[in-house]
């Protein structure tokens, strides 16, 4: 039998070879033999760190030979993105249960008594709490703030680069629906009538759903995602859909790099690109990112926003771009948490589409915040790094909120291991892609771009990819294990490995400005570097971790800042 280039990529995943491409030399090799010998299965060996003896190799090579075909069979069968694998990820298997009781949504929550500012520029920067304090007592419309938002959409937008698709007729349309409720006295709701915008990897009907991804450039969905049709029901109106890195990873896409806008020759790093850069620049009420390991934490962070990653299962990803169904979570990217708070209010909860998600009591209680026990990756904020002073700040002011901060060590285990399960399914949900070559298409081809992951992912093995979820049930054992003596740990959002652990293991984090450092080469620039600190809750207590998150800004005003491009 002859072996082309894919059937022999399918025989080393199938002899469960791990580690880079193959070198030329090997394949021109099998070109030259012209069939699958125990010659190939031993040069195969070695990529693996295998070692098979000759008899081996002879009893397994009939089986090799037959299972070439057996997986062109199984590639025919079509399996869209959307369509998600038999096995669920369920973060309870590492011994937590969820809160009991009936799911209440903010219906009662009062909005503060504020009057409208005098300049827009004002208007387009206050909070969602604030806003829907305007928007009920009338002293603005849905109409007023969806066209100030889409006029800057369009002003700044040549500069950050952060629109793929604004939705104009969707968004006046349901400006003006909930202009005529509210005169009515209808009110939804704390995100009645205000302006948002989705990272598109969202669906909306009738209007493309691009993925950042050129291959994807002109896809359209005739449904609608599960998020956009919760927010539609609460009344807030949709006005863009906003950048991603390609694929949800970096801030690059096809129509070229997201800005930062407190530094416009930064990128606004990724893969929630356009939603960060978009809340920060005021063009936006509030927008929806996604996460699957750091996609929400380090864009919010580049800009100065406050964002939440939720626990995952919380929010349905029904309409969302897969990337790795055991790990991409969904959560709202806005000026606090408080905000935050509001939007997730409105998203989480069962959905029968989606089944990692659970119907969990979600109560937004400020005051509950006294009685939370707060502790912090003690070791995490040892030595010398860039964030290190305001960090430390954060836990001095805690520390004055009153809370007996007590020091929690992460659990010791090595996590890159346990990332082979992200490049796998990443490499599944888009496998059409790189056999077809459209993954060429792509902007960036380099060794840290999808492109390039896919192809080498093909040869994680299936024994290590289930080996590697194994050991991530140890993980999320040992993480409750060092959670047990507090509701909320406080982390420096890139140091002592919390981000990538809580993304394993499934834990809420709130992620919040707490610096804005000057370009050390321009000291007087009003050019900014913000730095950031993160609130990790306790499985479905991402309230909790809401709560001293805005305990916090409370107390600062970090998240009140605004970049120098106004």
């Amino acid at each position: 039998m002859h072996v082309n280039r894919r059937g022999f990529l399918a025989c080393c995943s199938a002899l469960g070879l791990s580690g880079t491409l193959f070198p030329g030399a090997l394949y021109a090799r099998i070109e030259q033999e012209d069939e699958l010998t125990t010659e190939t299965i031993a040069y195969a060996e070695q990529l693996a760190g295998l070692r098979f003896t000759e008899a081996q190799r002879e009893l397994m090579l009939e089986d090799l030979k037959e299972r070439l075909a057996l997986y062109d069979t199984l590639r025919e069968i079509p399996l869209p993105n959307a369509v998600m694998p038999a096995q669920v990820f369920d973060p309870r298997i590492g011994g937590v249960r969820p809160p009991e009781g009936p799911v209440v949504r903010l219906t009662a929550w009062t909005p503060p008594a504020v009057s409208r500012p005098a300049r827009d520029e004002d208007l387009a920067y206050m909070t969602v709490a604030a806003l829907a304090g305007l928007l009920k007592s009338r002293q603005v419309t849905a109409t007023e703030l969806t066209e100030l938002y889409l006029s800057r959409l369009k002003r700044y937008d040549a500069t950050l680069q952060a629109v793929i698709t604004l939705t104009e007729e969707r968004a006046r349309e349901q400006a003006a629906q909930a202009d005529r409720e509210l005169a009515a006295g209808t009110w939804r709701g704390p995100l009645h009538g205000i302006p948002w915008g989705a990272k598109d990897l969202f669906a909306v009907q009738g209007y493309p759903t691009t993925w950042g991804a050129m291959p994807y450039r002109s896809q359209q969905f005739d449904h609608d995602a599960a998020v956009v049709e919760r927010l539609d029901a609460a009344g807030a109106v949709l006005v863009a859909k906003l950048s991603l890195g390609a694929l949800a990873w970096g801030d690059v896409w096809f129509g070229g790099k997201t800005k930062n806008p407190w530094n416009v020759e930064q990128g606004s790093s990724g893969s929630s690109a356009g939603p960060a850069a978009a809340v920060a620049a005021g063009m936006v009420g509030f927008a929806i990112g996604s996460e699957t390991l750091g996609s929400i934490v380090s864009p919010a962070t580049r800009t100065g926003v406050t964002g939440l990653r939720p626990t995952f299962g919380r929010v349905s990803r029904h309409g969302a771009m897969a990337l790795s169904w055991s790990m991409d979570k969904l959560g709202p990217m806005c000026r606090s948490a408080e905000d935050c708070a509001l939007v997730f209010d409105v998203l989480h909860g069962r959905d029968e589409r989606d089944p990692t998600t659970l119907d969990v009591p979600f109560s937004w209680a400020p005051g509950r915040a006294s009685s939370l026990r707060v502790g912090y990756v003690a070791d995490a904020f040892d030595g010398d790094y860039a964030n290190r002073d305001a960090d430390g700040a954060v836990l001095d002011v805690l520390r004055a909120a009153g809370y007996d901060l007590l020091p929690v060590s992460l659990p010791e285990m090595p996590v890159e291991p346990l990332l082979l399960t992200l490049n796998a399914e990443a490499a599944a949900a888009f496998d059409d892609l790189s056999r077809s070559g459209a993954a060429d298409t792509m902007v960036r081809q380099e060794r840290n771009a999808w492109p390039n992951v896919f192809r080498h992912a093909r040869f994680i093995p299936a024994v290590e990819y289930i080996q590697a979820n194994r050991a991530r049930t140890l993980l999320m054992q040992a993480m409750t294990g060092a959670l047990e003596k507090v509701d909320v740990l406080v982390a420096p959002s890139f140091r002592g490995g919390a981000l990538r652990i809580t993304n394993l293991t499934g834990h809420p984090t709130v992620v919040v400005p707490d610096a804005f450092h000057p370009p050390d080469d321009q000291p007087t620039s009003p050019r900014r570097a913000p730095g950031s600190i993160s609130f990790v809750g306790g499985l479905y207590q991402d309230d909790a971790a809401l709560a001293v998150a805005h305990v916090f800004q409370q107390a600062t005003d970090f998240h009140r800042r605004r970049p120098p491009m106004q």
